[in-house]
């Protein structure tokens, strides 16, 4: 049997420290955290960088850097800072050597790196080896140089691939939230099935059972299935909570493709073993030739300027769709006249904050009945100067522009001054396609230090 402790559903979502210790006194055999994902949009990846504070990050980390000692088990982390860059790579890095030189730690630490070459792929995609996932957006041999970082989601056999050098602690780029609870399952030759279906009940700590926010879990792998049990006393798993899990974040509830093949679950069996654990057999694992890696890129997509105005007044609230329609209209006519720019250089967006931010025109519940209501106005545009331009010239829009013209004119109010807020760079993902590798170490580097 293999034990895998999972503490939480990412790095920087906290665990709760007295179900860390419960898991500890079960004697894992394995560590095994997430450190990030797609969830929170394009930029993260963009910009190489973390969405999760560094000092929560560091607290969280040093605590199971401390477990994992007291065990001597290795620790994994996978699509470490959020998006798995080499950069975010680097800076989880760091912060594993400043903890175990404040913590007295002599550590080996294996680093595998998932980021691609923009080179390297575009020599792919002339070889046809980059292949087009549903729904995938139109690319480009320019389309990789224009990414600003491109990541592969490493699998359990990169994974494995760490493991097998011996380290402490393995900081891994972007993964897929599987690889690394099922990578030593697999190694010790535990039920395929059984170590992907597991991983992925596991993957996100204790949102597979009742109490999602304690964190903790345990998942046990064998020779025929899995069992999941979190370890907070507020907490139980059960055939539902557990079953219920393969619809998370997954377009198909029996079938999760990996690489090197996919997941089976339709003859999946749930049982309670008693009120807090669940034990799950009858998963397949299906190899599918080629290998196969899916790719991640971003790049910048344009430049953003926002502004916030409130609207107090009860007719102007009650109108808010037709005031703000008609600001961006006149806006938008006034940007073409004075910049001689075109509509296709910018965008002017106006969300009722409060009536119809989410769903726009989607709305169907229509809230005539409010205090108030923020304006989001958001400035799109192909540079940063033309964001701020047209930003300002919207301004005395948002402050003064009256409902019809035989009326006084309002005034609204800005929560800030300046009213204009640069947001810099806006990123979109531009890849939804899978490398065909001839092995699975093909797109990854592994490297091995020492520190303490």
């Amino acid at each position: 049997m293999i034990r895998v402790l999972v503490p939480s559903g990412a790095l920087g979502l906290n665990y709760d420290k007295a179900a860390l210790q419960t898991a500890l006194d079960m004697n894992p055999d394995v560590i095994a955290i997430d450190g990030g994902s797609t969830d929170s949009g394009p930029a993260y990846l963009g910009q190489g960088v973390s969405k999760y504070s560094r000092q929560s990050t560091k607290v969280e980390w040093a605590g199971l850097m401390q477990a994992r000692a007291q065990l001597n088990v290795p620790l994994i982390i996978g699509s470490a800072g959020t998006c798995g860059s080499d950069s975010a790579v680097n800076w989880m890095l760091e912060i594993t050597k400043e903890i175990a030189g404040e913590l007295g730690q002599k550590l080996k630490i294996a680093v595998l790196r998932s980021q691609q070459k923009a080179p390297d792929l575009v020599a792919a995609y002339n070889e046809g080896r980059i292949q087009p996932l549903p729904h995938a957006p139109e690319i480009d041999a320019q389309t990789f140089a224009q990414c600003s970082n491109i990541v592969a989601l490493a699998g359990a056999e990169q994974i494995s691939a760490a493991l097998n050098t011996g380290a402490d602690i393995i900081i891994a780029g972007r993964t897929t939230d599987t690889a690394i609870i099922s990578a030593l399952p697999l190694m010790k030759n535990c039920h395929a099935g059984a170590a992907w279906h597991g991983a992925k009940i596991g993957e996100c700590g204790a949102l597979c059972a009742t109490n999602p926010q304690s964190g903790v879990i345990i998942v046990d792998f064998d020779n025929h299935g899995f069992s999941v049990t979190p370890t907070a006393k507020s907490s139980s798993a059960t055939p539902q909570t557990v079953s219920a899990h393969m619809l998370y974040e997954n377009s198909d509830p029996y079938i999760l493709h990996e690489p090197g093949g996919y997941l089976d679950v339709s003859n999946a069996l749930y049982q309670a073993l008693d009120e807090r654990s669940v034990r799950v057999t009858g998963s397949k694992w299906v190899p599918q030739p080629p290998y196969t890696l899916k790719l991640e890129g971003a790049r910048i997509c344009g430049y953003q300027s926002v502004s916030f105005a409130l609207l107090r007044e009860r007719r102007y609230v009650n109108n808010a769709s037709q005031w703000a329609a008609d600001v961006k209209r006149k806006c938008a006519e006034k940007v073409i006249e004075r910049l001689a720019v075109s509509t296709s250089e910018f965008d002017i967006q106006l969300r009722l904050i409060g009536h119809s931010a989410s769903f726009g025109e989607l709305e169907t519940r229509k809230n005539h009945d409010s205090v108030e209501l923020g304006i989001l106005a958001i400035v799109t545009a192909n540079t940063q100067q033309l964001a701020n331009e047209i930003a300002k010239i919207l301004n005395p829009y948002l402050l003064h522009h009256p409902l019809t013209k035989a009326e006084e004119q309002p005034t609204f109010a800005f929560p800030f001054s300046p009213a204009e807020i640069e947001r810099g760079a806006i990123y979109e993902f531009c890849l939804n396609h899978v490398l065909v590798v001839e092995y699975p170490m093909q797109a990854f580097s592994l490297e091995v230090t020492t520190c303490g």
